[in-house]
């Protein structure tokens, strides 16, 4: 993670500060060297934006140290429930930090995930739905997943029994995965049409190992993707987490981080596309902090959201800023 001092050399005026905002996707962790916990994510969230909700989305953190396995990750949403309760207290500000939690759960469990999922909701009146990250790709130069996954995960068949159990909880699925794996997702889409999807940081365009320099045939095959993806009613589009690494932007290795207009000019493309297949309604901003923390500030991020916003109607912005995750989510806030 880049250091305050870097991320502070690009500083700009905050747009729009009034304009109501749930972060929908956000992680917090503690590992050695690379500290995000409230402390840092109230800095982020409070640098002039108004941001009044939040969605947390597991990471691997703070897992149960004993007890089954298959039970560790519980302790995630437990810790995360205890950060929510801080936040919901007022204490640290008005924002409503953590007003959903996403958990991890191995869906590979088939239909024995769900004393798992149980414990999930048992441990936190927050809790939403489950990320099993599937993203996978055979170059040596792309990492795969902290779930370490097999390819064509979302196909196999304890893999859909295990998001069977999700579906009749009333539980979303959080899907991250890679751009050439996006029909693998309609395909299971359409096999789970109750079944609330969300589409994580615009299925992870790739741009680094073999991919580098194809920013224009990447597009093509991801526009295409995803127009399929768009027509099953049950998916919703996360638009953020384009200024990760894998990306292939490089703006992580300058001297300054990189700007909204920068970030506009590179990406600008994935979000008008991704709002005109899905609407709105189906679409919401996100931070993916502190993973984009690499590349630009919470502010900057922000505003070149608002900058891709700008000119379209008060409803739609309200949709893309805070209404669609509220509802997505199930929050109050």
């Amino acid at each position: 993670m880049q250091n305050k001092t870097w991320l502070a050399a690009v500083q700009e005026s905050i747009l729009d500060p009034d304009r109501p905002i749930c972060d929908p996707h956000h992680h917090l962790w503690d590992h050695p060297g690379n500290r995000y916990l409230l402390p840092e994510l109230l800095a982020d969230i409070g640098s002039g934006h108004n941001v009044v909700s939040t969605v947390f989305v597991e990471c691997s953190s703070m897992y149960r140290a004993a007890g089954p396995a298959a039970l560790a990750p519980v302790g995630e949403t437990e810790f995360v429930n205890g950060i929510a309760a801080m936040s919901a207290s007022g204490q640290y500000g008005p924002a409503r930090v953590c007003a959903g939690i996403v958990g991890f759960a191995d869906l590979s469990l088939g239909s024995a995930v769900g004393p798992v999922l149980d414990a999930h909701i048992k441990a936190s009146p927050r809790f939403r739905g489950i990320r099993h990250a599937v993203s996978w790709d055979s170059s040596d130069d792309v990492r795969n997943s902290h779930t370490d996954p097999t390819p064509y995960l979302l196909a196999d068949p304890d893999f859909l029994a295990g998001s069977e159990a999700l579906q009749h909880r009333g539980l979303s699925f959080e899907a991250w995965l890679y751009h050439h794996q996006i029909p693998e997702l309609t395909e299971f889409a359409k096999q789970l049409p109750d079944l609330p999807i969300i589409f994580d940081h615009f299925g992870g365009p790739l741009g680094i190992g073999p991919y580098s320099g194809q920013g224009d045939a990447v597009f093509a095959q991801w526009s295409k993707a995803v127009a399929e993806l768009a027509r099953c009613d049950n998916v919703y589009a996360k638009l953020g987490g384009l200024a990760m690494p894998i990306n292939g932007h490089g703006w992580h290795k300058r001297d300054t981080p990189a700007t909204s207009d920068e970030l506009v000019a590179a990406v600008r493309r994935y979000y008008d596309r991704a709002i005109e297949l899905f609407t709105p309604q189906r679409c919401m901003f996100e931070s993916n902090f502190p993973v984009d923390r690499q590349s630009i500030s919470y502010s900057v991020l922000w505003n070149a959201h608002k900058k891709i916003a700008a000119g379209r109607s008060a409803a739609d912005q309200d949709a893309l800023f805070h209404d669609t995750a509220v509802k997505v989510y199930r929050l109050n806030a």
